[in-house]
């Protein structure tokens, strides 16, 4: 299928074929027959992806200071590999689509198979979209007019938030698409309503929509106006729709809004808001979220879990069919700011000069024949001959900035790459050099010339994943977590067990074991018992990031912490036979990322593994010491190792390394040349039940003993 993207790099704006995206539980895949080019937006990402690097910075400082952080903990060359590395994942264009339902995932019972809906789509010819931001067309309504759903129901929230009342004036700032829109709905509400615009086209459009419209550039002072219309009193709400830096803007809407007037804004302004403007008139000012209740909400948009009625009468959801029953009842005409229909082949008569692009509303016209096609071929390159040939499933941040190179470096044959939206997917494998993207994982497990399966999911798919792939007869390397409990664990030992027959090995992502620091400091420390300190400092991540859940990420201990359980393990030499977690706070919750841990091994030797979240950026995020006869190593930060009371050693110093190059280069060259796992299973098994025994110490508060 053909979608457009934003080359964040180049600046370019590109008409790309990606596979077509797989549909998931509790989404619906649609068939697109048009988009809403969202010019005021589009246009800023466009012009943003254009500008040179050091613009780019200008425009976001706070992401220079990340920046600026990063290269103190981690160096310059990775945080310089880390920020190329995000400026080279495109971005998606779009978000006002409509078309036809052509398939539905688990769990979505008010679709179904030939519905005409709405939704927050991309320009793409399929979009898998969430059941709660999909709405039904009704049937008098072209699809044309309901590629206005989304961008209406900007507007519409930031009437729902102005909460107008039948008779009053209100304001309208910016006479754009979404500033049409709302001033119509304004109307149909019984509103007396003002536009201000310095286009005189669009000042003109909103008169024949029974608006008042002015233009400053003709002379009007704006303020003085409004003044007027309501007899000195001022405007009872200003829903401000511009585009701005300038600070002009609040300012005018304070001045010309009565005593206790409603300020409502729904574009990008400048904010600096003098005091004065908003004390004298008790002034109310709030900033408006996008399409309404539910935006940005995990459980509600990605989870499917609505918002009860009674309790929150208009989410984004019900914001869309409100739109589209404004349209069907003829309280808004959107037909008329229709300026432009461009089949999608010729997209660049509209993204080749968005600034001089003139129109108000540009459709983008799909084809009706558009292919459901789920592999793309990428490279010419044929490896058909050679053994060792992969197939990467995941195309997110680890496998783009971690695994490509390694794997580049290794002289690797990627034969696919697998994502399940497919643009991701087709992007690494252009950059990678893969023969082939998919969306479909099991395309791969099918291709009897894959030799090595790569696993780099979220964590909640690495389960199913792998036994998908043992059964295939594939060979398995899966990124840790290997799963999240031990019903999937067992059933991995089971189905492995028997892939070992025909000679398969399953390798885990525990990469630190490999890193030459970690080789020394093990080489160094010998064969005796141990004292190990592992100290991860982790950083914060926001709850409702995916890692957290426990259903999807596994929580932060089991889905990162065993990364130094493995870590620990390997310098102990022997297996962890019991484990005790405390974490902080007086109510420790099962997600905690705050904990301490302690592991007993089997042949004496202790470790404590302190996991933090709460600490400092700018101090090192990792940090392991061993002390053992009377010797001290202390590696800080994958950067430098120091020895004490090591004859003949005393520092080791090197760029960051973690593993992740040698064990990939390990890795690539046993699959091409046959041997056993990188690291036994049973090792593999011993690290992931000392995992799920922390969160089941901290449920006891009690030592646990692992079997």
């Amino acid at each position: 299928m053909k979608q457009i993207i934003q080359d964040m790099k180049s600046g370019r704006t590109v008409l790309e074929e990606v596979p077509v995206p797989q549909v998931k539980s509790g989404y619906v895949l649609v068939k697109t027959s048009c988009s809403l080019v969202s010019l005021g937006t589009e246009r800023m990402l466009v012009e943003f992806g254009k500008a040179n690097l050091i613009d780019k910075a200008r425009q976001q400082p706070d992401k220079v200071k990340q920046v600026l952080d990063k290269i103190k903990t981690d160096g310059l060359q990775p945080t310089l590999e880390a920020v190329f590395n995000k400026l080279g994942q495109p971005l998606p264009l779009g978000y006002c689509n409509s078309g036809v339902v052509v398939a539905v995932g688990n769990g979505v019972t008010e679709f179904k198979v030939g519905d005409r809906v709405a939704s927050n789509g991309q320009h793409a010819e399929y979009v898998c979209v969430p059941k709660n931001l999909v709405a039904k067309i009704p049937e008098n309504v072209s699809d044309e007019e309901a590629a206005f759903t989304v961008i209406g129901s900007i507007g519409l929230q930031g009437i729902r938030l102005l909460n107008p009342q039948l008779g009053e004036t209100v304001v309208v700032i910016g006479l754009g698409l979404i500033g049409l829109i709302t001033a119509q709905l304004l109307k149909a509400n019984g509103c007396k309503v003002i536009g201000v615009d310095f286009d005189e086209e669009k000042v003109e459009l909103a008169r024949t929509k029974g608006v008042i419209g002015i233009n400053p550039a003709k002379g009007t002072n704006p303020v003085k106006y409004v003044l007027e219309e309501t007899a000195s009193h001022g405007a009872d709400a200003v829903l401000i729709t511009a585009s701005a830096k300038t600070d002009e803007v609040i300012h005018q809407a304070a001045e010309m809004s009565r005593k206790r007037g409603r300020i409502v804004l729904v574009g990008v302004i400048g904010l600096d808001i003098r005091r004065d403007d908003f004390y004298k008139k008790e002034l109310s000012f709030q900033v408006s979220c996008s399409y309404g209740p539910g935006r940005y909400d995990e459980d509600y948009e990605n989870k499917g879990i609505d918002y009860p009625l009674p309790f929150v009468r208009w989410t984004e959801k019900r914001n869309f069919e409100t739109v589209l029953q404004a349209i069907s009842m003829g309280n808004i005409d959107v037909k008329s700011l229709i300026t432009e229909e461009v089949d999608l082949k010729d997209y660049e008569k509209i993204y080749g000069d968005m600034r001089k692009h003139g129109s108000i509303a540009s459709i983008l016209k799909y084809p009706v024949d558009a292919k459901r096609n789920t592999i793309v071929e990428v490279a010419s390159a044929d490896f058909s001959a050679t053994k060792g040939q992969i197939g990467i499933i995941g195309a997110g941040n680890f496998t783009s900035a971690t695994m490509l190179p390694a794997l580049t470096k290794a002289g690797a044959h990627i034969r696919y790459i697998a994502s399940a939206q497919g643009l991701s997917a087709k992007v690494l494998a252009q950059k990678a050099g893969a023969m082939k993207a998919t969306s479909d994982y099991k395309e791969i497990l099918k291709d009897e010339a894959v030799d090595l399966v790569m696993i780099t999911t979220r964590h909640n798919l690495h389960a199913s994943m792998v036994l998908d792939a043992l059964r295939a007869k594939k060979h398995v390397f899966v990124e840790k977590p290997l799963c999240l409990n031990q019903t999937e664990l067992n059933e991995i030992t089971e189905t492995y067990r028997e892939a070992q027959k025909n000679g398969v090995t399953l390798t885990v992502g525990y990469n630190r074991r490999f890193s030459p620091f970690a080789v020394k400091m093990k080489q160094l420390a010998g064969s005796g018992v141990k004292n190990i300190v592992a100290t991860m400092n982790a950083g914060f991540i926001p709850s409702e990031v995916w890692v957290h859940d426990l259903k999807v990420g596994g929580g932060r201990i089991i889905g990162e912490a065993c990364h130094f359980i493995d870590l620990c393990s390997f310098f102990a030499d022997s297996k962890v036979v019991a484990v005790c977690m405390n974490a902080m706070g007086e109510n420790p919750e099962e997600n905690t990322d705050n904990a301490s841990i302690l592991l007993r091994y089997e042949n004496g030797a202790n470790a404590v593994i302190n996991y933090f979240a709460n600490g400092s950026k700018s101090y090192s995020k990792e940090r392991i010491e061993i002390y053992t006869q009377e010797k001290t190593l202390v590696l800080d930060n994958w950067r430098e190792l120091k020895g004490y009371g090591c004859k003949g050693f005393s520092k080791m110093k090197k760029g960051m390394d973690k593993g992740h190059t040698t064990q990939f280069a390990l890795l690539n060259d046993r699959i091409q040349n046959g041997g056993e796992a990188l690291i036994p299973f049973d090792s593999i098994v011993n690290t992931a039940k000392a995992s799920f025994a922390c969160i089941d110490s901290l449920k006891q508060n009690k030592w646990i003993e692992i079997e």
